[in-house]
């Protein structure tokens, strides 16, 4: 658990029984899924055919996400027409592949591949894009075009282009931990630093227009007890700037999407309480005023709702309230579990995904924000934090932690998407990894 929990967990992890829910548990929806084949098309310039199968194998890797809503097949390295015919399209819709996508080289623009949809059950083609083969925004376009097809089949955003900041602990050495600020692709590509701090990172949060993240700082140990300080980054030009450091705990914060202010866990008056502080002036409206601490808000999309971690129960419970004002329409959400962490907001504000521990390891639960209908979503999978949506609420990033010997575990980031399947491990090399959070 990361350290901002910690510190209240005297107060909050003390083990009550209450309120009982008739929980589901993990399990597949049942349905018919739409096929689509991925297909590359022999051309002229051989030299390039290799780009051709990298940006095929990008596209179906990028659907095969969706694994709730489709049947990807296996790319196809045969010659293809690059303007299928009527007679293969009706070939392909009586194995319900009802979608192919085709990647050809552009004969008349060196370096450019084109991407062309077709439907099968409309017999014609629904879009075509040219993409580079080659340069540094390579991936990046090709998700582009991914979405762009995405949002043809479906009338959806997908998150092909959303991003997921985390904290990695890969700069440690035996005699000192160091947690670092980091950012990388939906599907685990393109990793990038952002902080050198040398101290540990907590508590990642992205700005709504995706250019900033606040996190807190434990700084590096010199003589003397250190603040947890508030910083922001720049995700472009990683230049840092201190936001708050009030005496005790300046952390869990969040942007209020007003643009002027965000939300906050302060415990200069002794006790951690969440607050509202204008960036600007710095200003505090108290959000909570409780004996018990509160910590880690999370913000629906329509700013009406806040929820968050306290222990007012008498152990760590998911609560909610309305930020407008200060103890305004405080509710208990969660009853499952010894204690809880990390309740998250779905983007539409109509979820919360949250973590309880349950025997001896934390598992993933999900529940509607007015707290009915409670979903487990992992068991006997290791031990698992740390829950994020993605911007289309279809998918959770969280960690999970598993013992590799006596005294080593491995902590990735890993993917499922809202139904409880786990899509597999999106860092593999980053040592250990915590809370990880998409952009917008």
């Amino acid at each position: 658990m990361k350290l901002l929990f910690l510190i209240p967990c005297l107060i909050l992890c003390q083990v009550s029984y209450g309120k009982q829910y008739k929980m589901i548990e993990v399990g597949t929806a049942n349905r018919l899924l739409e096929g689509i084949s991925i297909e590359t098309v022999q051309c002229q310039q051989k030299a390039l055919q290799g780009n051709n199968h990298n940006i095929a194998n990008i596209i179906a890797n990028d659907f095969s996400f969706y694994v709730h809503l489709f049947n990807v097949l296996a790319k196809n390295d045969q010659e293809v027409q690059a303007q299928p015919d009527q007679s293969y399209m009706q070939k392909l819709l009586k194995q319900r592949v009802y979608y192919i996508i085709t990647v050809n080289c552009d004969d008349k623009k060196l370096g450019e591949s084109i991407v062309s949809l077709f439907s099968t059950k409309e017999q014609k083609k629904l879009v075509q894009l040219n993409v580079a083969m080659e340069g540094p925004n390579f991936r990046k376009l090709v998700h582009q075009v991914s979405d762009n097809f995405y949002r043809r089949i479906t009338g959806r955003e997908s998150f092909f282009s959303s991003r997921i900041v985390f904290v990695s602990d890969q700069d440690s050495t035996s005699e000192k931990t160091i947690k670092e600020l980091y950012i990388m692709d939906f599907d685990g590509y393109n990793i990038e630093k952002l902080t050198s701090h040398r101290g540990i990172v907590l508590s990642p949060a992205v700005s709504a227009d995706n250019r900033k993240v606040l996190y807190s700082l434990i700084p590096e140990s010199k003589i003397g007890i250190k603040n947890i300080n508030l910083y922001e980054v720049d995700i472009a030009t990683k230049q840092t700037v201190e936001i708050s450091s009030r005496k005790g705990i300046n952390s869990g914060a969040i942007y209020a999407g007003d643009g002027k202010g965000i939300y906050l866990t302060l415990s200069e008056k002794g006790n951690a309480n969440i607050y509202y502080m204008d960036i600007k002036t710095k200003q505090l409206r108290a959000v909570t005023n409780h004996y018990s601490a509160d910590v880690d808000p999370s913000l629906s999309l329509n700013k009406n709702l806040l929820t968050f971690l306290s222990g007012r129960s008498g152990k760590a419970n998911v609560y909610t309230l309305d930020p407008r004002g200060t103890e305004k329409s405080v509710k208990r959400i969660s009853y499952v579990g010894k204690f809880n962490a990390t309740p998250r907001f779905s983007r539409d504000g109509s979820e919360i995904v949250f973590v309880s521990w349950l025997e001896n390891s934390f598992d993933l639960f999900r529940i509607n924000a007015d707290g009915q209908s409670l979903v487990r979503l992992t068991k006997d999978f290791g031990s698992n934090e740390e829950p994020t949506f993605s911007p289309d609420g279809d998918f959770i990033a969280f960690t999970s932690q598993k013992p590799l010997g006596a005294n080593k575990v491995d902590q990735n980031v890993y993917l499922m998407n809202r139904e409880g399947k786990i899509l597999g491990a999106l860092t593999k090399s980053a040592k250990r990894c915590f809370s990880p959070r998409f952009t917008n």
